[in-house]
């Protein structure tokens, strides 16, 4: 599989595109505000304690206070799959007892702020390198579930042993698999040496204050994202590009040969075909390749999917139609949730099945699929009514969030009042204009498709208003006026003769 990096670096914005074999399976978008918070350290202060929710606020300095879980207010006593942390909460712990009102502390921003609420906070810090990740208040070691050979894990667990400062934690990442005591030696002395740096600022200053910013956007895929798997890192910014080779000689040498610099007059995001793509990525109907598709509605709450057979008219047997079309959504479903980064709980409404064999094969493919997303992702099972349910741990805004704002006609609905009602709605307003001007000649402006209505063969509204009022109604369509909105006004009847 061809794997790739393609980064486009414009004045306010940065976008980095992973593509496997030119399909778009990830985006990233930085822009200088909001400012990405996850992966910063504050020093903040509680503003108050609730224990009937199991939480504080805490104010680092951002806009709305932080929001702290007990579970993340206590030492995380066991590891768990690294980038997806959840702690196990103990039962005897009480969050009033842990902090007060007034009280310093220092946390990490795990989530970011996604609508009304605030970002979401641990006091358990961790520091990513390329190979390992430091826990400074931690003690134990732990080894990224994704590396599935037991010799590798006990390899790889014995060297870290070797290494691991004391007092502190370690959790081997997935990128570290086949590399050498070497480099875990070299990833230990950068973050510990990042530790003492902001262990020391943690000590003095005004409260709150932030302590460290993690990378930027371009150098968290070069850490994150950029490895042997991949086979190209292609950025269009000279600048940048230097930064970048810099940065990989430092933590993986071997791959400098990867990286290239763009210099050509086409935009890297069209050369590529990422625009077209990304196009699709926002649609609320995605085809699949046998002809079905997929309806996909997002709330507040959940994400809802739809499967149907479209287009896809199968064969003889209505079942093997089915298996195919659902097996296929399966395969996209963990591809889009993946490309729109769909956080929360998800609901995946197949098309029944009536043999369990066909809904264990589509079962098992989605979780197949899934295995290629780094965000965790626990698939429940199937409901008794067939729906799938599963949920995506949610850190950042989606993609849809990022690259959308709410319509100003439908307010986010995705619905507009039918051309019928406006029209209704502007017969009403003319009454009463109507019954207060002495001007014998009105104008009525209004969108076009309300127009249309106002003035159609047979239609009564403005014959009878004229009839009624004795006056002249002169509607005007015209697409510089909103679609639900209605202007009246009197008319010169010279200027209307002209």
């Amino acid at each position: 599989m061809l794997s790739e990096i393609i980064v486009d670096v414009g004045i306010e914005e940065t976008r980095v595109a992973l593509l496997e074999d030119n399909e778009l399976v990830e985006l990233y978008i930085e822009r200088p505000y909001p400012q990405r918070l996850v992966g910063n350290i504050y020093r903040g202060k509680v503003k108050s304690v609730l224990p009937g929710m199991q939480a504080a606020f805490v104010d680092i300095g951002y806009e709305k206070n932080a929001f702290l879980y007990v579970g993340d207010a206590i030492p995380q006593r066991e590891y768990s799959e690294e980038d997806d942390e959840e702690y196990e909460v103990s039962r005897e712990h009480n969050i009033d007892e842990i902090l007060k009102p007034g009280q310093e502390i220092t946390v990490q921003v795990i989530k970011e702020p996604i609508g009304t609420k605030g970002p979401r906070v641990t006091t358990n810090i961790t520091l990513p390198g390329r190979n390992l990740v430091l826990m400074p208040k931690a003690d134990y070691i732990g080894v990224s579930r994704r590396i599935e050979s037991d010799a590798e894990r006990s390899k790889l667990k014995a060297m870290a042993e070797e290494v691991k400062p004391k007092g502190m934690g370690l959790i081997v990442r997935t990128a570290s698999e086949g590399k050498t005591a070497g480099d875990f030696k070299n990833d230990i002395n950068f973050l510990t040496k990042l530790w003492d740096t902001i262990h020391q600022k943690e000590r003095s200053g005004p409260v709150p204050r932030c302590l460290h910013r993690d990378f930027n956007l371009i150098h968290r895929s070069v850490r994150d994202l950029f490895s042997w798997n991949i086979d190209k890192f292609i950025i269009n910014n000279r600048k940048e590009y230097e930064k970048v080779l810099d940065l990989v000689d430092m933590i993986s040498p071997s791959l400098k040969t990867r990286v290239e610099y763009y210099n050509k007059d086409y935009d890297i995001f069209e050369y590529y075909n990422i625009e077209s793509k990304i196009t699709r990525a926002l649609a609320r109907k995605v085809w699949l390749k046998c002809g079905g598709y997929l309806v996909i509605d997002q709330t507040e709450a959940l994400t809802v999917i739809d499967v149907n057979t479209g287009k896809y008219i199968g064969g003889n047997n209505l079942e093997d139609t089915v298996l195919k079309t659902n097996v296929d959504a399966a395969k996209e479903i963990a591809k889009q949730l993946r490309l729109r980064d769909i956080g929360g709980i998800i609901i995946i409404d197949f098309i029944d099945m009536h043999e369990h064999e066909h809904q264990k094969m589509v079962l098992d493919t989605l979780k197949r699929e899934l295995k290629k997303d780094r965000t965790k992702t626990i698939v429940v099972g199937m409901t008794g009514l067939g729906l799938i349910e599963m949920t995506r741990k949610k850190v950042r805004q989606e993609l849809s969030s990022v690259m959308k704002v709410d319509c100003s006609c439908c307010d986010g609905t995705g619905k507009v009042l039918a051309p019928e009602v406006i029209a209704r709605k502007a017969e009403k307003e003319l009454i009463s204009y109507l019954g207060k001007t002495a001007s014998k000649t009105v104008a009525v402006e209004v969108h076009p498709f309300v127009g249309s209505v106002l003035t159609r063969e047979g239609g009564q509204i403005i014959p009878e208003l004229e009839k009624a009022f004795d006056k002249k109604i002169v509607v005007k369509p015209t697409n510089n006026i909103k679609y639900e909105e209605i202007k009246i006004h009197e008319i010169d009847i010279d200027t209307l003769v002209c």
